[in-house]
């Protein structure tokens, strides 16, 4: 029987992407618009992909749970959005909850680092 491979933490999977030259996040402003780290371009859902998308839960506290996605624009442009979920989310209201769920997923097995 084959073991099982260790979970990764966020950090490990942040550093495999910057490995792949994936460093940039895509975030929410103020203003509610996505923009990627950088560059003043504010995406909607459609303009962005998701390749990946990575789950974190915390061992002893709820608040610790995380996502990390990485995504791609049209131009090519990758970075990484993350959410915390649980009892606090890093965005108030449902903008950004909604934007996510809008957003085309295309799972790359390129980075499936498990």
């Amino acid at each position: 029987m084959e073991k099982p491979k260790p979970m990764l933490t966020m950090s490990q999977i942040m550093s495999k992407l910057a490995d792949k030259g994936i460093t940039n996040e895509f975030r929410m402003h103020e203003n509610l618009q996505m923009i990627l780290e950088g560059n003043e371009h504010a995406y909607q859902p459609e303009d962005l992909k998701i390749l990946k998308t990575f789950r974190f839960e915390g061992d002893s506290s709820p608040e610790d749970n995380a996502v990390l996605y990485v995504a791609v624009d049209q131009k090519g442009n990758k970075g990484i959005i993350i959410d915390s979920y649980g009892a606090e989310s890093n965005y108030p209201g449902e903008e950004f909850d909604n934007f996510l769920r809008n957003i085309p997923v295309d799972e790359d097995d390129e980075y499936n680092f498990y």
